[in-house]
């Protein structure tokens, strides 16, 4: 199967599973579960549009692998693995604030970011119905308009997103790496869900990314779009993401963040 049609089955699906997060939405959203800390939440819609998304994959694709936020991982003979978070920004989506996703991608080699290779991935944004999509080789797109990275400028008018991780403590870290940064760059958002941040670095909305603590179904599809358009995406000092950190930005840019983020000890050292 082409990168094409794989696309077109990321794309569909997220559709679908963001047109079901946006009707839960419009009823009683409530917390179903905590996960890694007291902050890190759950709710049943969650988990249904997983399962949703699960089954249609199964449908589509059984022979393929699947490995999702909610449920895991498991099965799968092709080589192919589907990452998945049903919804990308809980926190948001349980307060209504409107930025949270739908993220599905499709991945081929063990379902691992340094080493997998991602074929196709689609971010779907239920509350304001924005889709981005991307393929190897075949460009980034919001809705069917090319996406480019911005062209950087000065340092001193970088506008960069982040988030921050549910642990407090190193939570607190990433607090005192933003205040070392804030007088150094334009300005700094953290919207609170990493797909659409990414896709922000594809659209040009901001100029860089960067996040300690994500995990593989945070960015698979979201930086494949950003690669797409023309951003580098890797760890700190290592060419590939990993939980230990994630960076997007136009290569340039790039290139004079590395540095700048290790000097301000964002996050340390970076490994496999």
């Amino acid at each position: 199967m082409t990168d094409t049609s794989l696309l077109a089955i990321a794309r569909g699906i997220a559709v679908e599973a963001a047109e079901r997060v946006a009707e839960a939405r419009r009823g009683i959203v409530e917390v179903a579960d905590v996960k890694s800390s007291s902050v890190d939440v759950v709710t049943q819609v969650d988990r249904d549009t997983e399962s949703f998304i699960r089954s249609r994959l199964l449908e589509l694709r059984p022979d393929d692998a699947f490995l999702g936020e909610e449920s895991g991982g498991g099965g799968g003979t092709s080589g192919l693995t589907w990452v998945v978070d049903p919804i990308d920004g809980t926190v948001n989506f349980l307060y209504g604030i409107p930025h949270y996703a739908v993220s599905i991608a499709v991945v081929e080699g063990e379902p691992d970011p340094q080493s997998w290779t991602a074929l196709a991935g689609a971010v779907v944004n239920p509350a304001t119905g924005e889709l981005f999509t991307g393929s190897a080789g075949g460009g980034a797109f919001l809705g069917e308009q090319p996406l480019r990275v911005a062209q950087p400028d000065s340092l001193e008018r970088t506008l960069l997103a982040t988030g921050f991780a549910y642990d407090a403590a190193v939570r607190a870290e990433q607090g005192a790496v933003v205040a070392r940064l804030l007088s150094r760059v334009r300005d700094i958002r953290r919207m609170g869900t990493a797909s659409l941040d990414l896709c922000a670095v594809a659209a040009g909305r901001v100029d860089g990314y960067f996040e300690r603590t994500l995990n593989p179904w945070d960015h698979a599809a979201g930086a494949l779009i950003a690669e797409e358009a023309g951003a580098r995406v890797s760890g700190l000092g290592v060419p590939r993401p990993s939980t230990a950190f994630l960076l997007a930005a136009h290569p340039e840019l790039a290139a004079v963040l590395e540095p700048l983020l290790i000097q301000v000890d964002a996050g340390g050292s970076d490994g496999p």
